[in-house]
């Protein structure tokens, strides 16, 4: 099974290097995010070494495809059903997943889009349980985005020295992030909560 996730990888890479690099970063991107096992970025930091100038473009590209997506992998488990969901998933993992959207709504999907977490699993268990469409898009643009626009900022200000770094370090520092990110919106809660119980009574 490694050597063939290998070989899916070094498939991949080569793209890098055809007149097709764009096309194929956005089919991967897009496939990635309902079925397909190889994550984009291996394939986006490979464009960004080549020509760090392009990176933010890359990253736009990589972040349109993902979100539309992740609407083929809503879709999916919206008309398939749970059925669907448990050909792919564990029991555990499902239940792992209920949990999360009952503790961050449909912000667990914009978590995944940003950490190693699978978003695939998210995109699909998303349709499963219904959450709102219009939230679920925002939510995959901000997880989506925010990884792959990481990437490239660091290639498009340090160039090919940073690459190895990327490459070693890229999952702790979505997982970073992210807690960055669910620490931001606790206290964006948690502040609007205190504002409304000091709040004066109207005279």
């Amino acid at each position: 099974m490694s050597a063939l996730f290998h070989d899916l990888v070094t498939w991949v890479v080569a793209w890098a290097h055809t007149p097709y690099a764009s096309a194929a970063l956005a089919l991967l991107a897009f496939a990635e995010s309902s079925f397909f096992p190889i994550p984009p970025d291996v394939l986006l930091i490979s464009l960004c070494l080549i020509d760090p100038d392009r990176s933010f473009g890359y990253a736009a590209l990589c972040t349109g495809s993902s979100v539309l997506g992740g609407l083929f992998g809503y879709a999916i488990g919206r008309y398939g059903g749970r059925p669907i969901l448990e050909r792919f998933m564990s029991a555990s993992k499902i239940q792992a997943v209920e949990r999360y959207y009952q503790r961050y709504d449909v912000w667990a999907v914009g978590i995944a889009g940003f950490t190693p977490i699978p978003y695939k699993v998210f995109t699909v268990s998303a349709g499963t349980f219904l959450l709102d469409v219009k939230r679920f898009i925002l939510a995959s643009l901000v997880g989506r985005g925010g990884r792959f626009f990481l990437v490239a900022a660091l290639f498009y200000f340090f160039g090919e020295p940073i690459g190895e770094f990327v490459k070693a370090s890229l999952n702790w520092l979505s997982v970073v992030f992210a807690v960055l990110l669910v620490g931001g919106f606790a206290l964006i809660h948690y502040w609007s909560k205190r504002s409304g119980a000091v709040r004066p009574p109207k005279v």
